[in-house]
Parts: C-alpha cells; sequence; structure tokens
C-alpha cells in the first residue's frame, strides 16, 4: 500500500475548558498538517471519529474551510475507530482515492467545576430498556460495571488478581512520569493501586482510564510524497479488525478473549512480521484489565498467563517489553484509540525522549471499543517494508 502517517497534532490535554470537541478537533488537523510540513488545503480527505457525543462530524470540512474533498466520512467503531480510520486512509491513499488524508479524533466531556456543570456524557438521564433494563436494574448498566464484569469471568476461570491488575498501573504510571503530556506523572506503587476507592470491584479507582478534554489528529499520505517532508515517515506495514458480537449469555467469549485474537495476527501477518518481532506495544487500556487481556490475545503471553506476565516487572521502563510507553489512557490523556496511536508515531519517529524505547522498528497498536465488542490493530514501522 506504500501508506505513511506524515504528520501527528496533539493538543492541549487534560482539563482544559471552554472550548468545543469541534474546536479541538480542528486545531489537531492543523497542527497535525503543520508538523507534516504541509497546508490545510493540502488535505484531499478527512475522517472524523464522532465519539460518543457525535460533536465532531462532517461539518469539520467547513470548520477547516476544505474545499473539493474526494474523500469524507464519519467513522464509528468507538475505541478501535482510530485504527480503522488508519487503515482506511491507507487504502485511499494506496488506491489514489486521495493524496493527503487527515484523521481526527476530539471530545470534551469535562466542563469547568465554576460553572457548577458536571462531566458531559451521552446517555446520561436516558432509562434503559429491554435487556438494558434488566442489567441496570441489577446495578449493571455502566461501562465501569460491564468490563468490571469481564474482569472478573477472567479472574475466576484463571486466577487473575487485583494486585497483577496493579502491576500495570504501576508500570504505564512509571512510563507517564517520563512523558510531559501525561496528566498524571506523580509516581505511584501497588500499595497505592490497592488502597485506591473502589469504582466497580474488581476495579479500584487506578485500573480506570482518565477523563481528558483534546484532541488528537494524524495525517496519512504516500511514502513518496512524505520523503519531502520534515518528519520521519511512519510506515503502516499491517493492519487487521475484528468485531466478535458477544453478548451477555450462555457460549459467550466475553472476558477471556477479545477481538485482539484476530485483529492482531491479521495485521502482523500483512505485516509479514510475528508477535516476536514486535519491540513496542500500544495497547488500549480504558480499564488495565483491557490491556492485560489484549496482551494475552495479541499473544505477548499465554492465555490466562496475563497476570504473572504483568507482574514480572515486563512492561514497565526497562522491562522486556515496552507497553504504554506514553503512560496510556490510565496515567497520559484519554483519547479513544487515538492515545495507543499518537504515542505509537512518536515511539516509531525515534522522538520519546526520556520515555524513548531503544528499540523501535516495529511497534503494535491496539484498539478496543465497546464492551470488547470492536478491535483494531495495526503494526508501524520508521522502516519500509
Amino acid at each position: 500500500m506504500n501508506a505513511v502517517i506524515a504528520g501527528l497534532g496533539i493538543t492541549e490535554m487534560g482539563k482544559v475548558y471552554g472550548r468545543t470537541a469541534a474546536e479541538f478537533a480542528a486545531d489537531a488537523v492543523r497542527l497535525a498538517a503543520a508538523d507534516a510540513g504541509l497546508a490545510v488545503p493540502d488535505i484531499d480527505g478527512l475522517l472524523t471519529n464522532t465519539g460518543i457525543s457525535g460533536d465532531v462530524g462532517l461539518g469539520l470540512q467547513r470548520d477547516l474551510g476544505l474545499r473539493d474533498l474526494r474523500l469524507l466520512s464519519e467513522i464509528q467503531a468507538y475505541g478501535s475507530s482510530a485504527g480503522a480510520m488508519v487503515q482506511y486512509a491507507a487504502m485511499a491513499v494506496g488506491s489514489g482515492m486521495a493524496d493527503v488524508v487527515a484523521c481526527v479524533f476530539a471530545d470534551a466531556p469535562l466542563k469547568d467545576p465554576s460553572s457548577g456543570a458536571g462531566a458531559a456524557y451521552a446517555g446520561a438521564g436516558r432509562r434503559p430498556t429491554g435487556w438494558q433494563g434488566l442489567a441496570a436494574a441489577s446495578g449493571i448498566y455502566s461501562a465501569n460495571t460491564m468490563y468490571a464484569l469481564a474482569a472478573r469471568r477472567h479472574m475466576r476461570k484463571y486466577g487473575t488478581t487485583s494486585e497483577q491488575l496493579g502491576h500495570i498501573a504501576v508500570a504505564q504510571r512509571a512510563w507517564a512520569a517520563r512523558n510531559p503530556l501525561a496528566q498524571m506523572r506523580d509516581p505511584i506503587t501497588l500499595a497505592d493501586h490497592q488502597n485506591s476507592r473502589w469504582i466497580a470491584e474488581p476495579f479500584h479507582l487506578l485500573d480506570c482510564c482518565l477523563v481528558s478534554n483534546g484532541g488528537v489528529a494524524v495525517i496519512v499520505t504516500s511514502a513518496d510524497r512524505a520523503a519531502d517532508l520534515p518528519q520521519p515517515a511512519v510506515h503502516i506495514l499491517g493492519w487487521g479488525q475484528a468485531h466478535p458480537g458477544y453478548v451477555m449469555g450462555p457460549g459467550s467469549d466475553l472476558g477471556l478473549v477479545s477481538g485482539a485474537a484476530i485483529s492482531g495476527p491479521t495485521a502482523l501477518k500483512m505485516a509479514g512480521a510475528t508477535i516476536a518481532d514486535i519491540d513496542v506495544a500500544e495497547l488500549y487500556d480504558c480499564y488495565t484489565f483491557t490491556a492485560l487481556l489484549s496482551l494475552e490475545d495479541c499473544g505477548f503471553c499465554a492465555k490466562g498467563e496475563g497476570g504473572p506476565f504483568a507482574a514480572s516487572g515486563a512492561l514497565g521502563p526497562g522491562g522486556r517489553l515496552a507497553v504504554n510507553t506514553g503512560g496510556g489512557q490510565l496515567s497520559s490523556y484519554y483519547m479513544w484509540g487515538m492515545t495507543p496511536l499518537s504515542e505509537a508515531v512518536i515511539q516509531a519517529r525515534g522522538q520519546g525522549g526520556e520515555r524513548q524505547a531503544p528499540r523501535h522498528d516495529l511497534v503494535l497498536v491496539s484498539g478496543n471499543g465497546g464492551l470488547l465488542d470492536h478491535h483494531s490493530t495495526l503494526v508501524l514501522s520508521p522502516n519500509p517494508r
């Protein structure tokens, strides 16, 4: 396909008030274009991830003043959307459908506390009906409670423990301490994790991702065009998607196996690589459990061995596998699949500073959406195929 990521734009991130998601998105695209050494009118393809709120959509074209686009679409596969957008952008560039494609996600759920408003979440105040109504009557309605059920199932089958999940949080905070963009940089210990308040058992506060305002965009173009641009090209060597369609019923593998077990090997096969070749893994981590399950399903460790693997010290700085080197969604910022993707680009470029992984020839990016419903995987490299 010969497609590369040539630009990365990250806005100010975290508790940044007074701006809409659409404004963050427009700024992220402008930053990505400037990073790539391109003007905004050079963009002839635009893919947006609408998020849950739907605040970023096709109208972004007008906000950016873009004319005569050859590709424009809204992509929605929740947290796997970033990887999917890059896949579609690469195919568009490879086919000649578009030359320069911007992929963007932005969100602004946090409101200034002085305004008296809290975080704005889509669906707040809605009364669930049908099966969701039955689950909600038992207290199982939010993402926290549903992921907690999935984690508990893994624990019962494989003996995974809360302490093992805590090692993931501690390792990622150690990476975040080296990342000037991270929202949470103070080191934490396993005791801090265990003593943090319960959110939905078995999840403590430090098992759960941040909430962030901001936006991230990438520019996808051809390797030939990128050769004349200022940033090191990040080659898109492989990709895959998987959408298991799990249900909360008998026979489901929910909590035991995710779609990463399909999308990961698919991307590796396309890249002509094996999991042993991967130097850096940027994994979706809305919860520590999500990262643990992705480690198993991508093949970094055997099924059921994610807990001992995390507890071995393999994941933090100096460990044998560089995982979520920016701090991930647990400690850096929460921009759905753009969190692992943005850090993957930084690592592949060799621009990680204090957190730069010494080996970064192959970087795996894993995205997850819904209740382990949607998955995307990318294999990126500073080197061409």
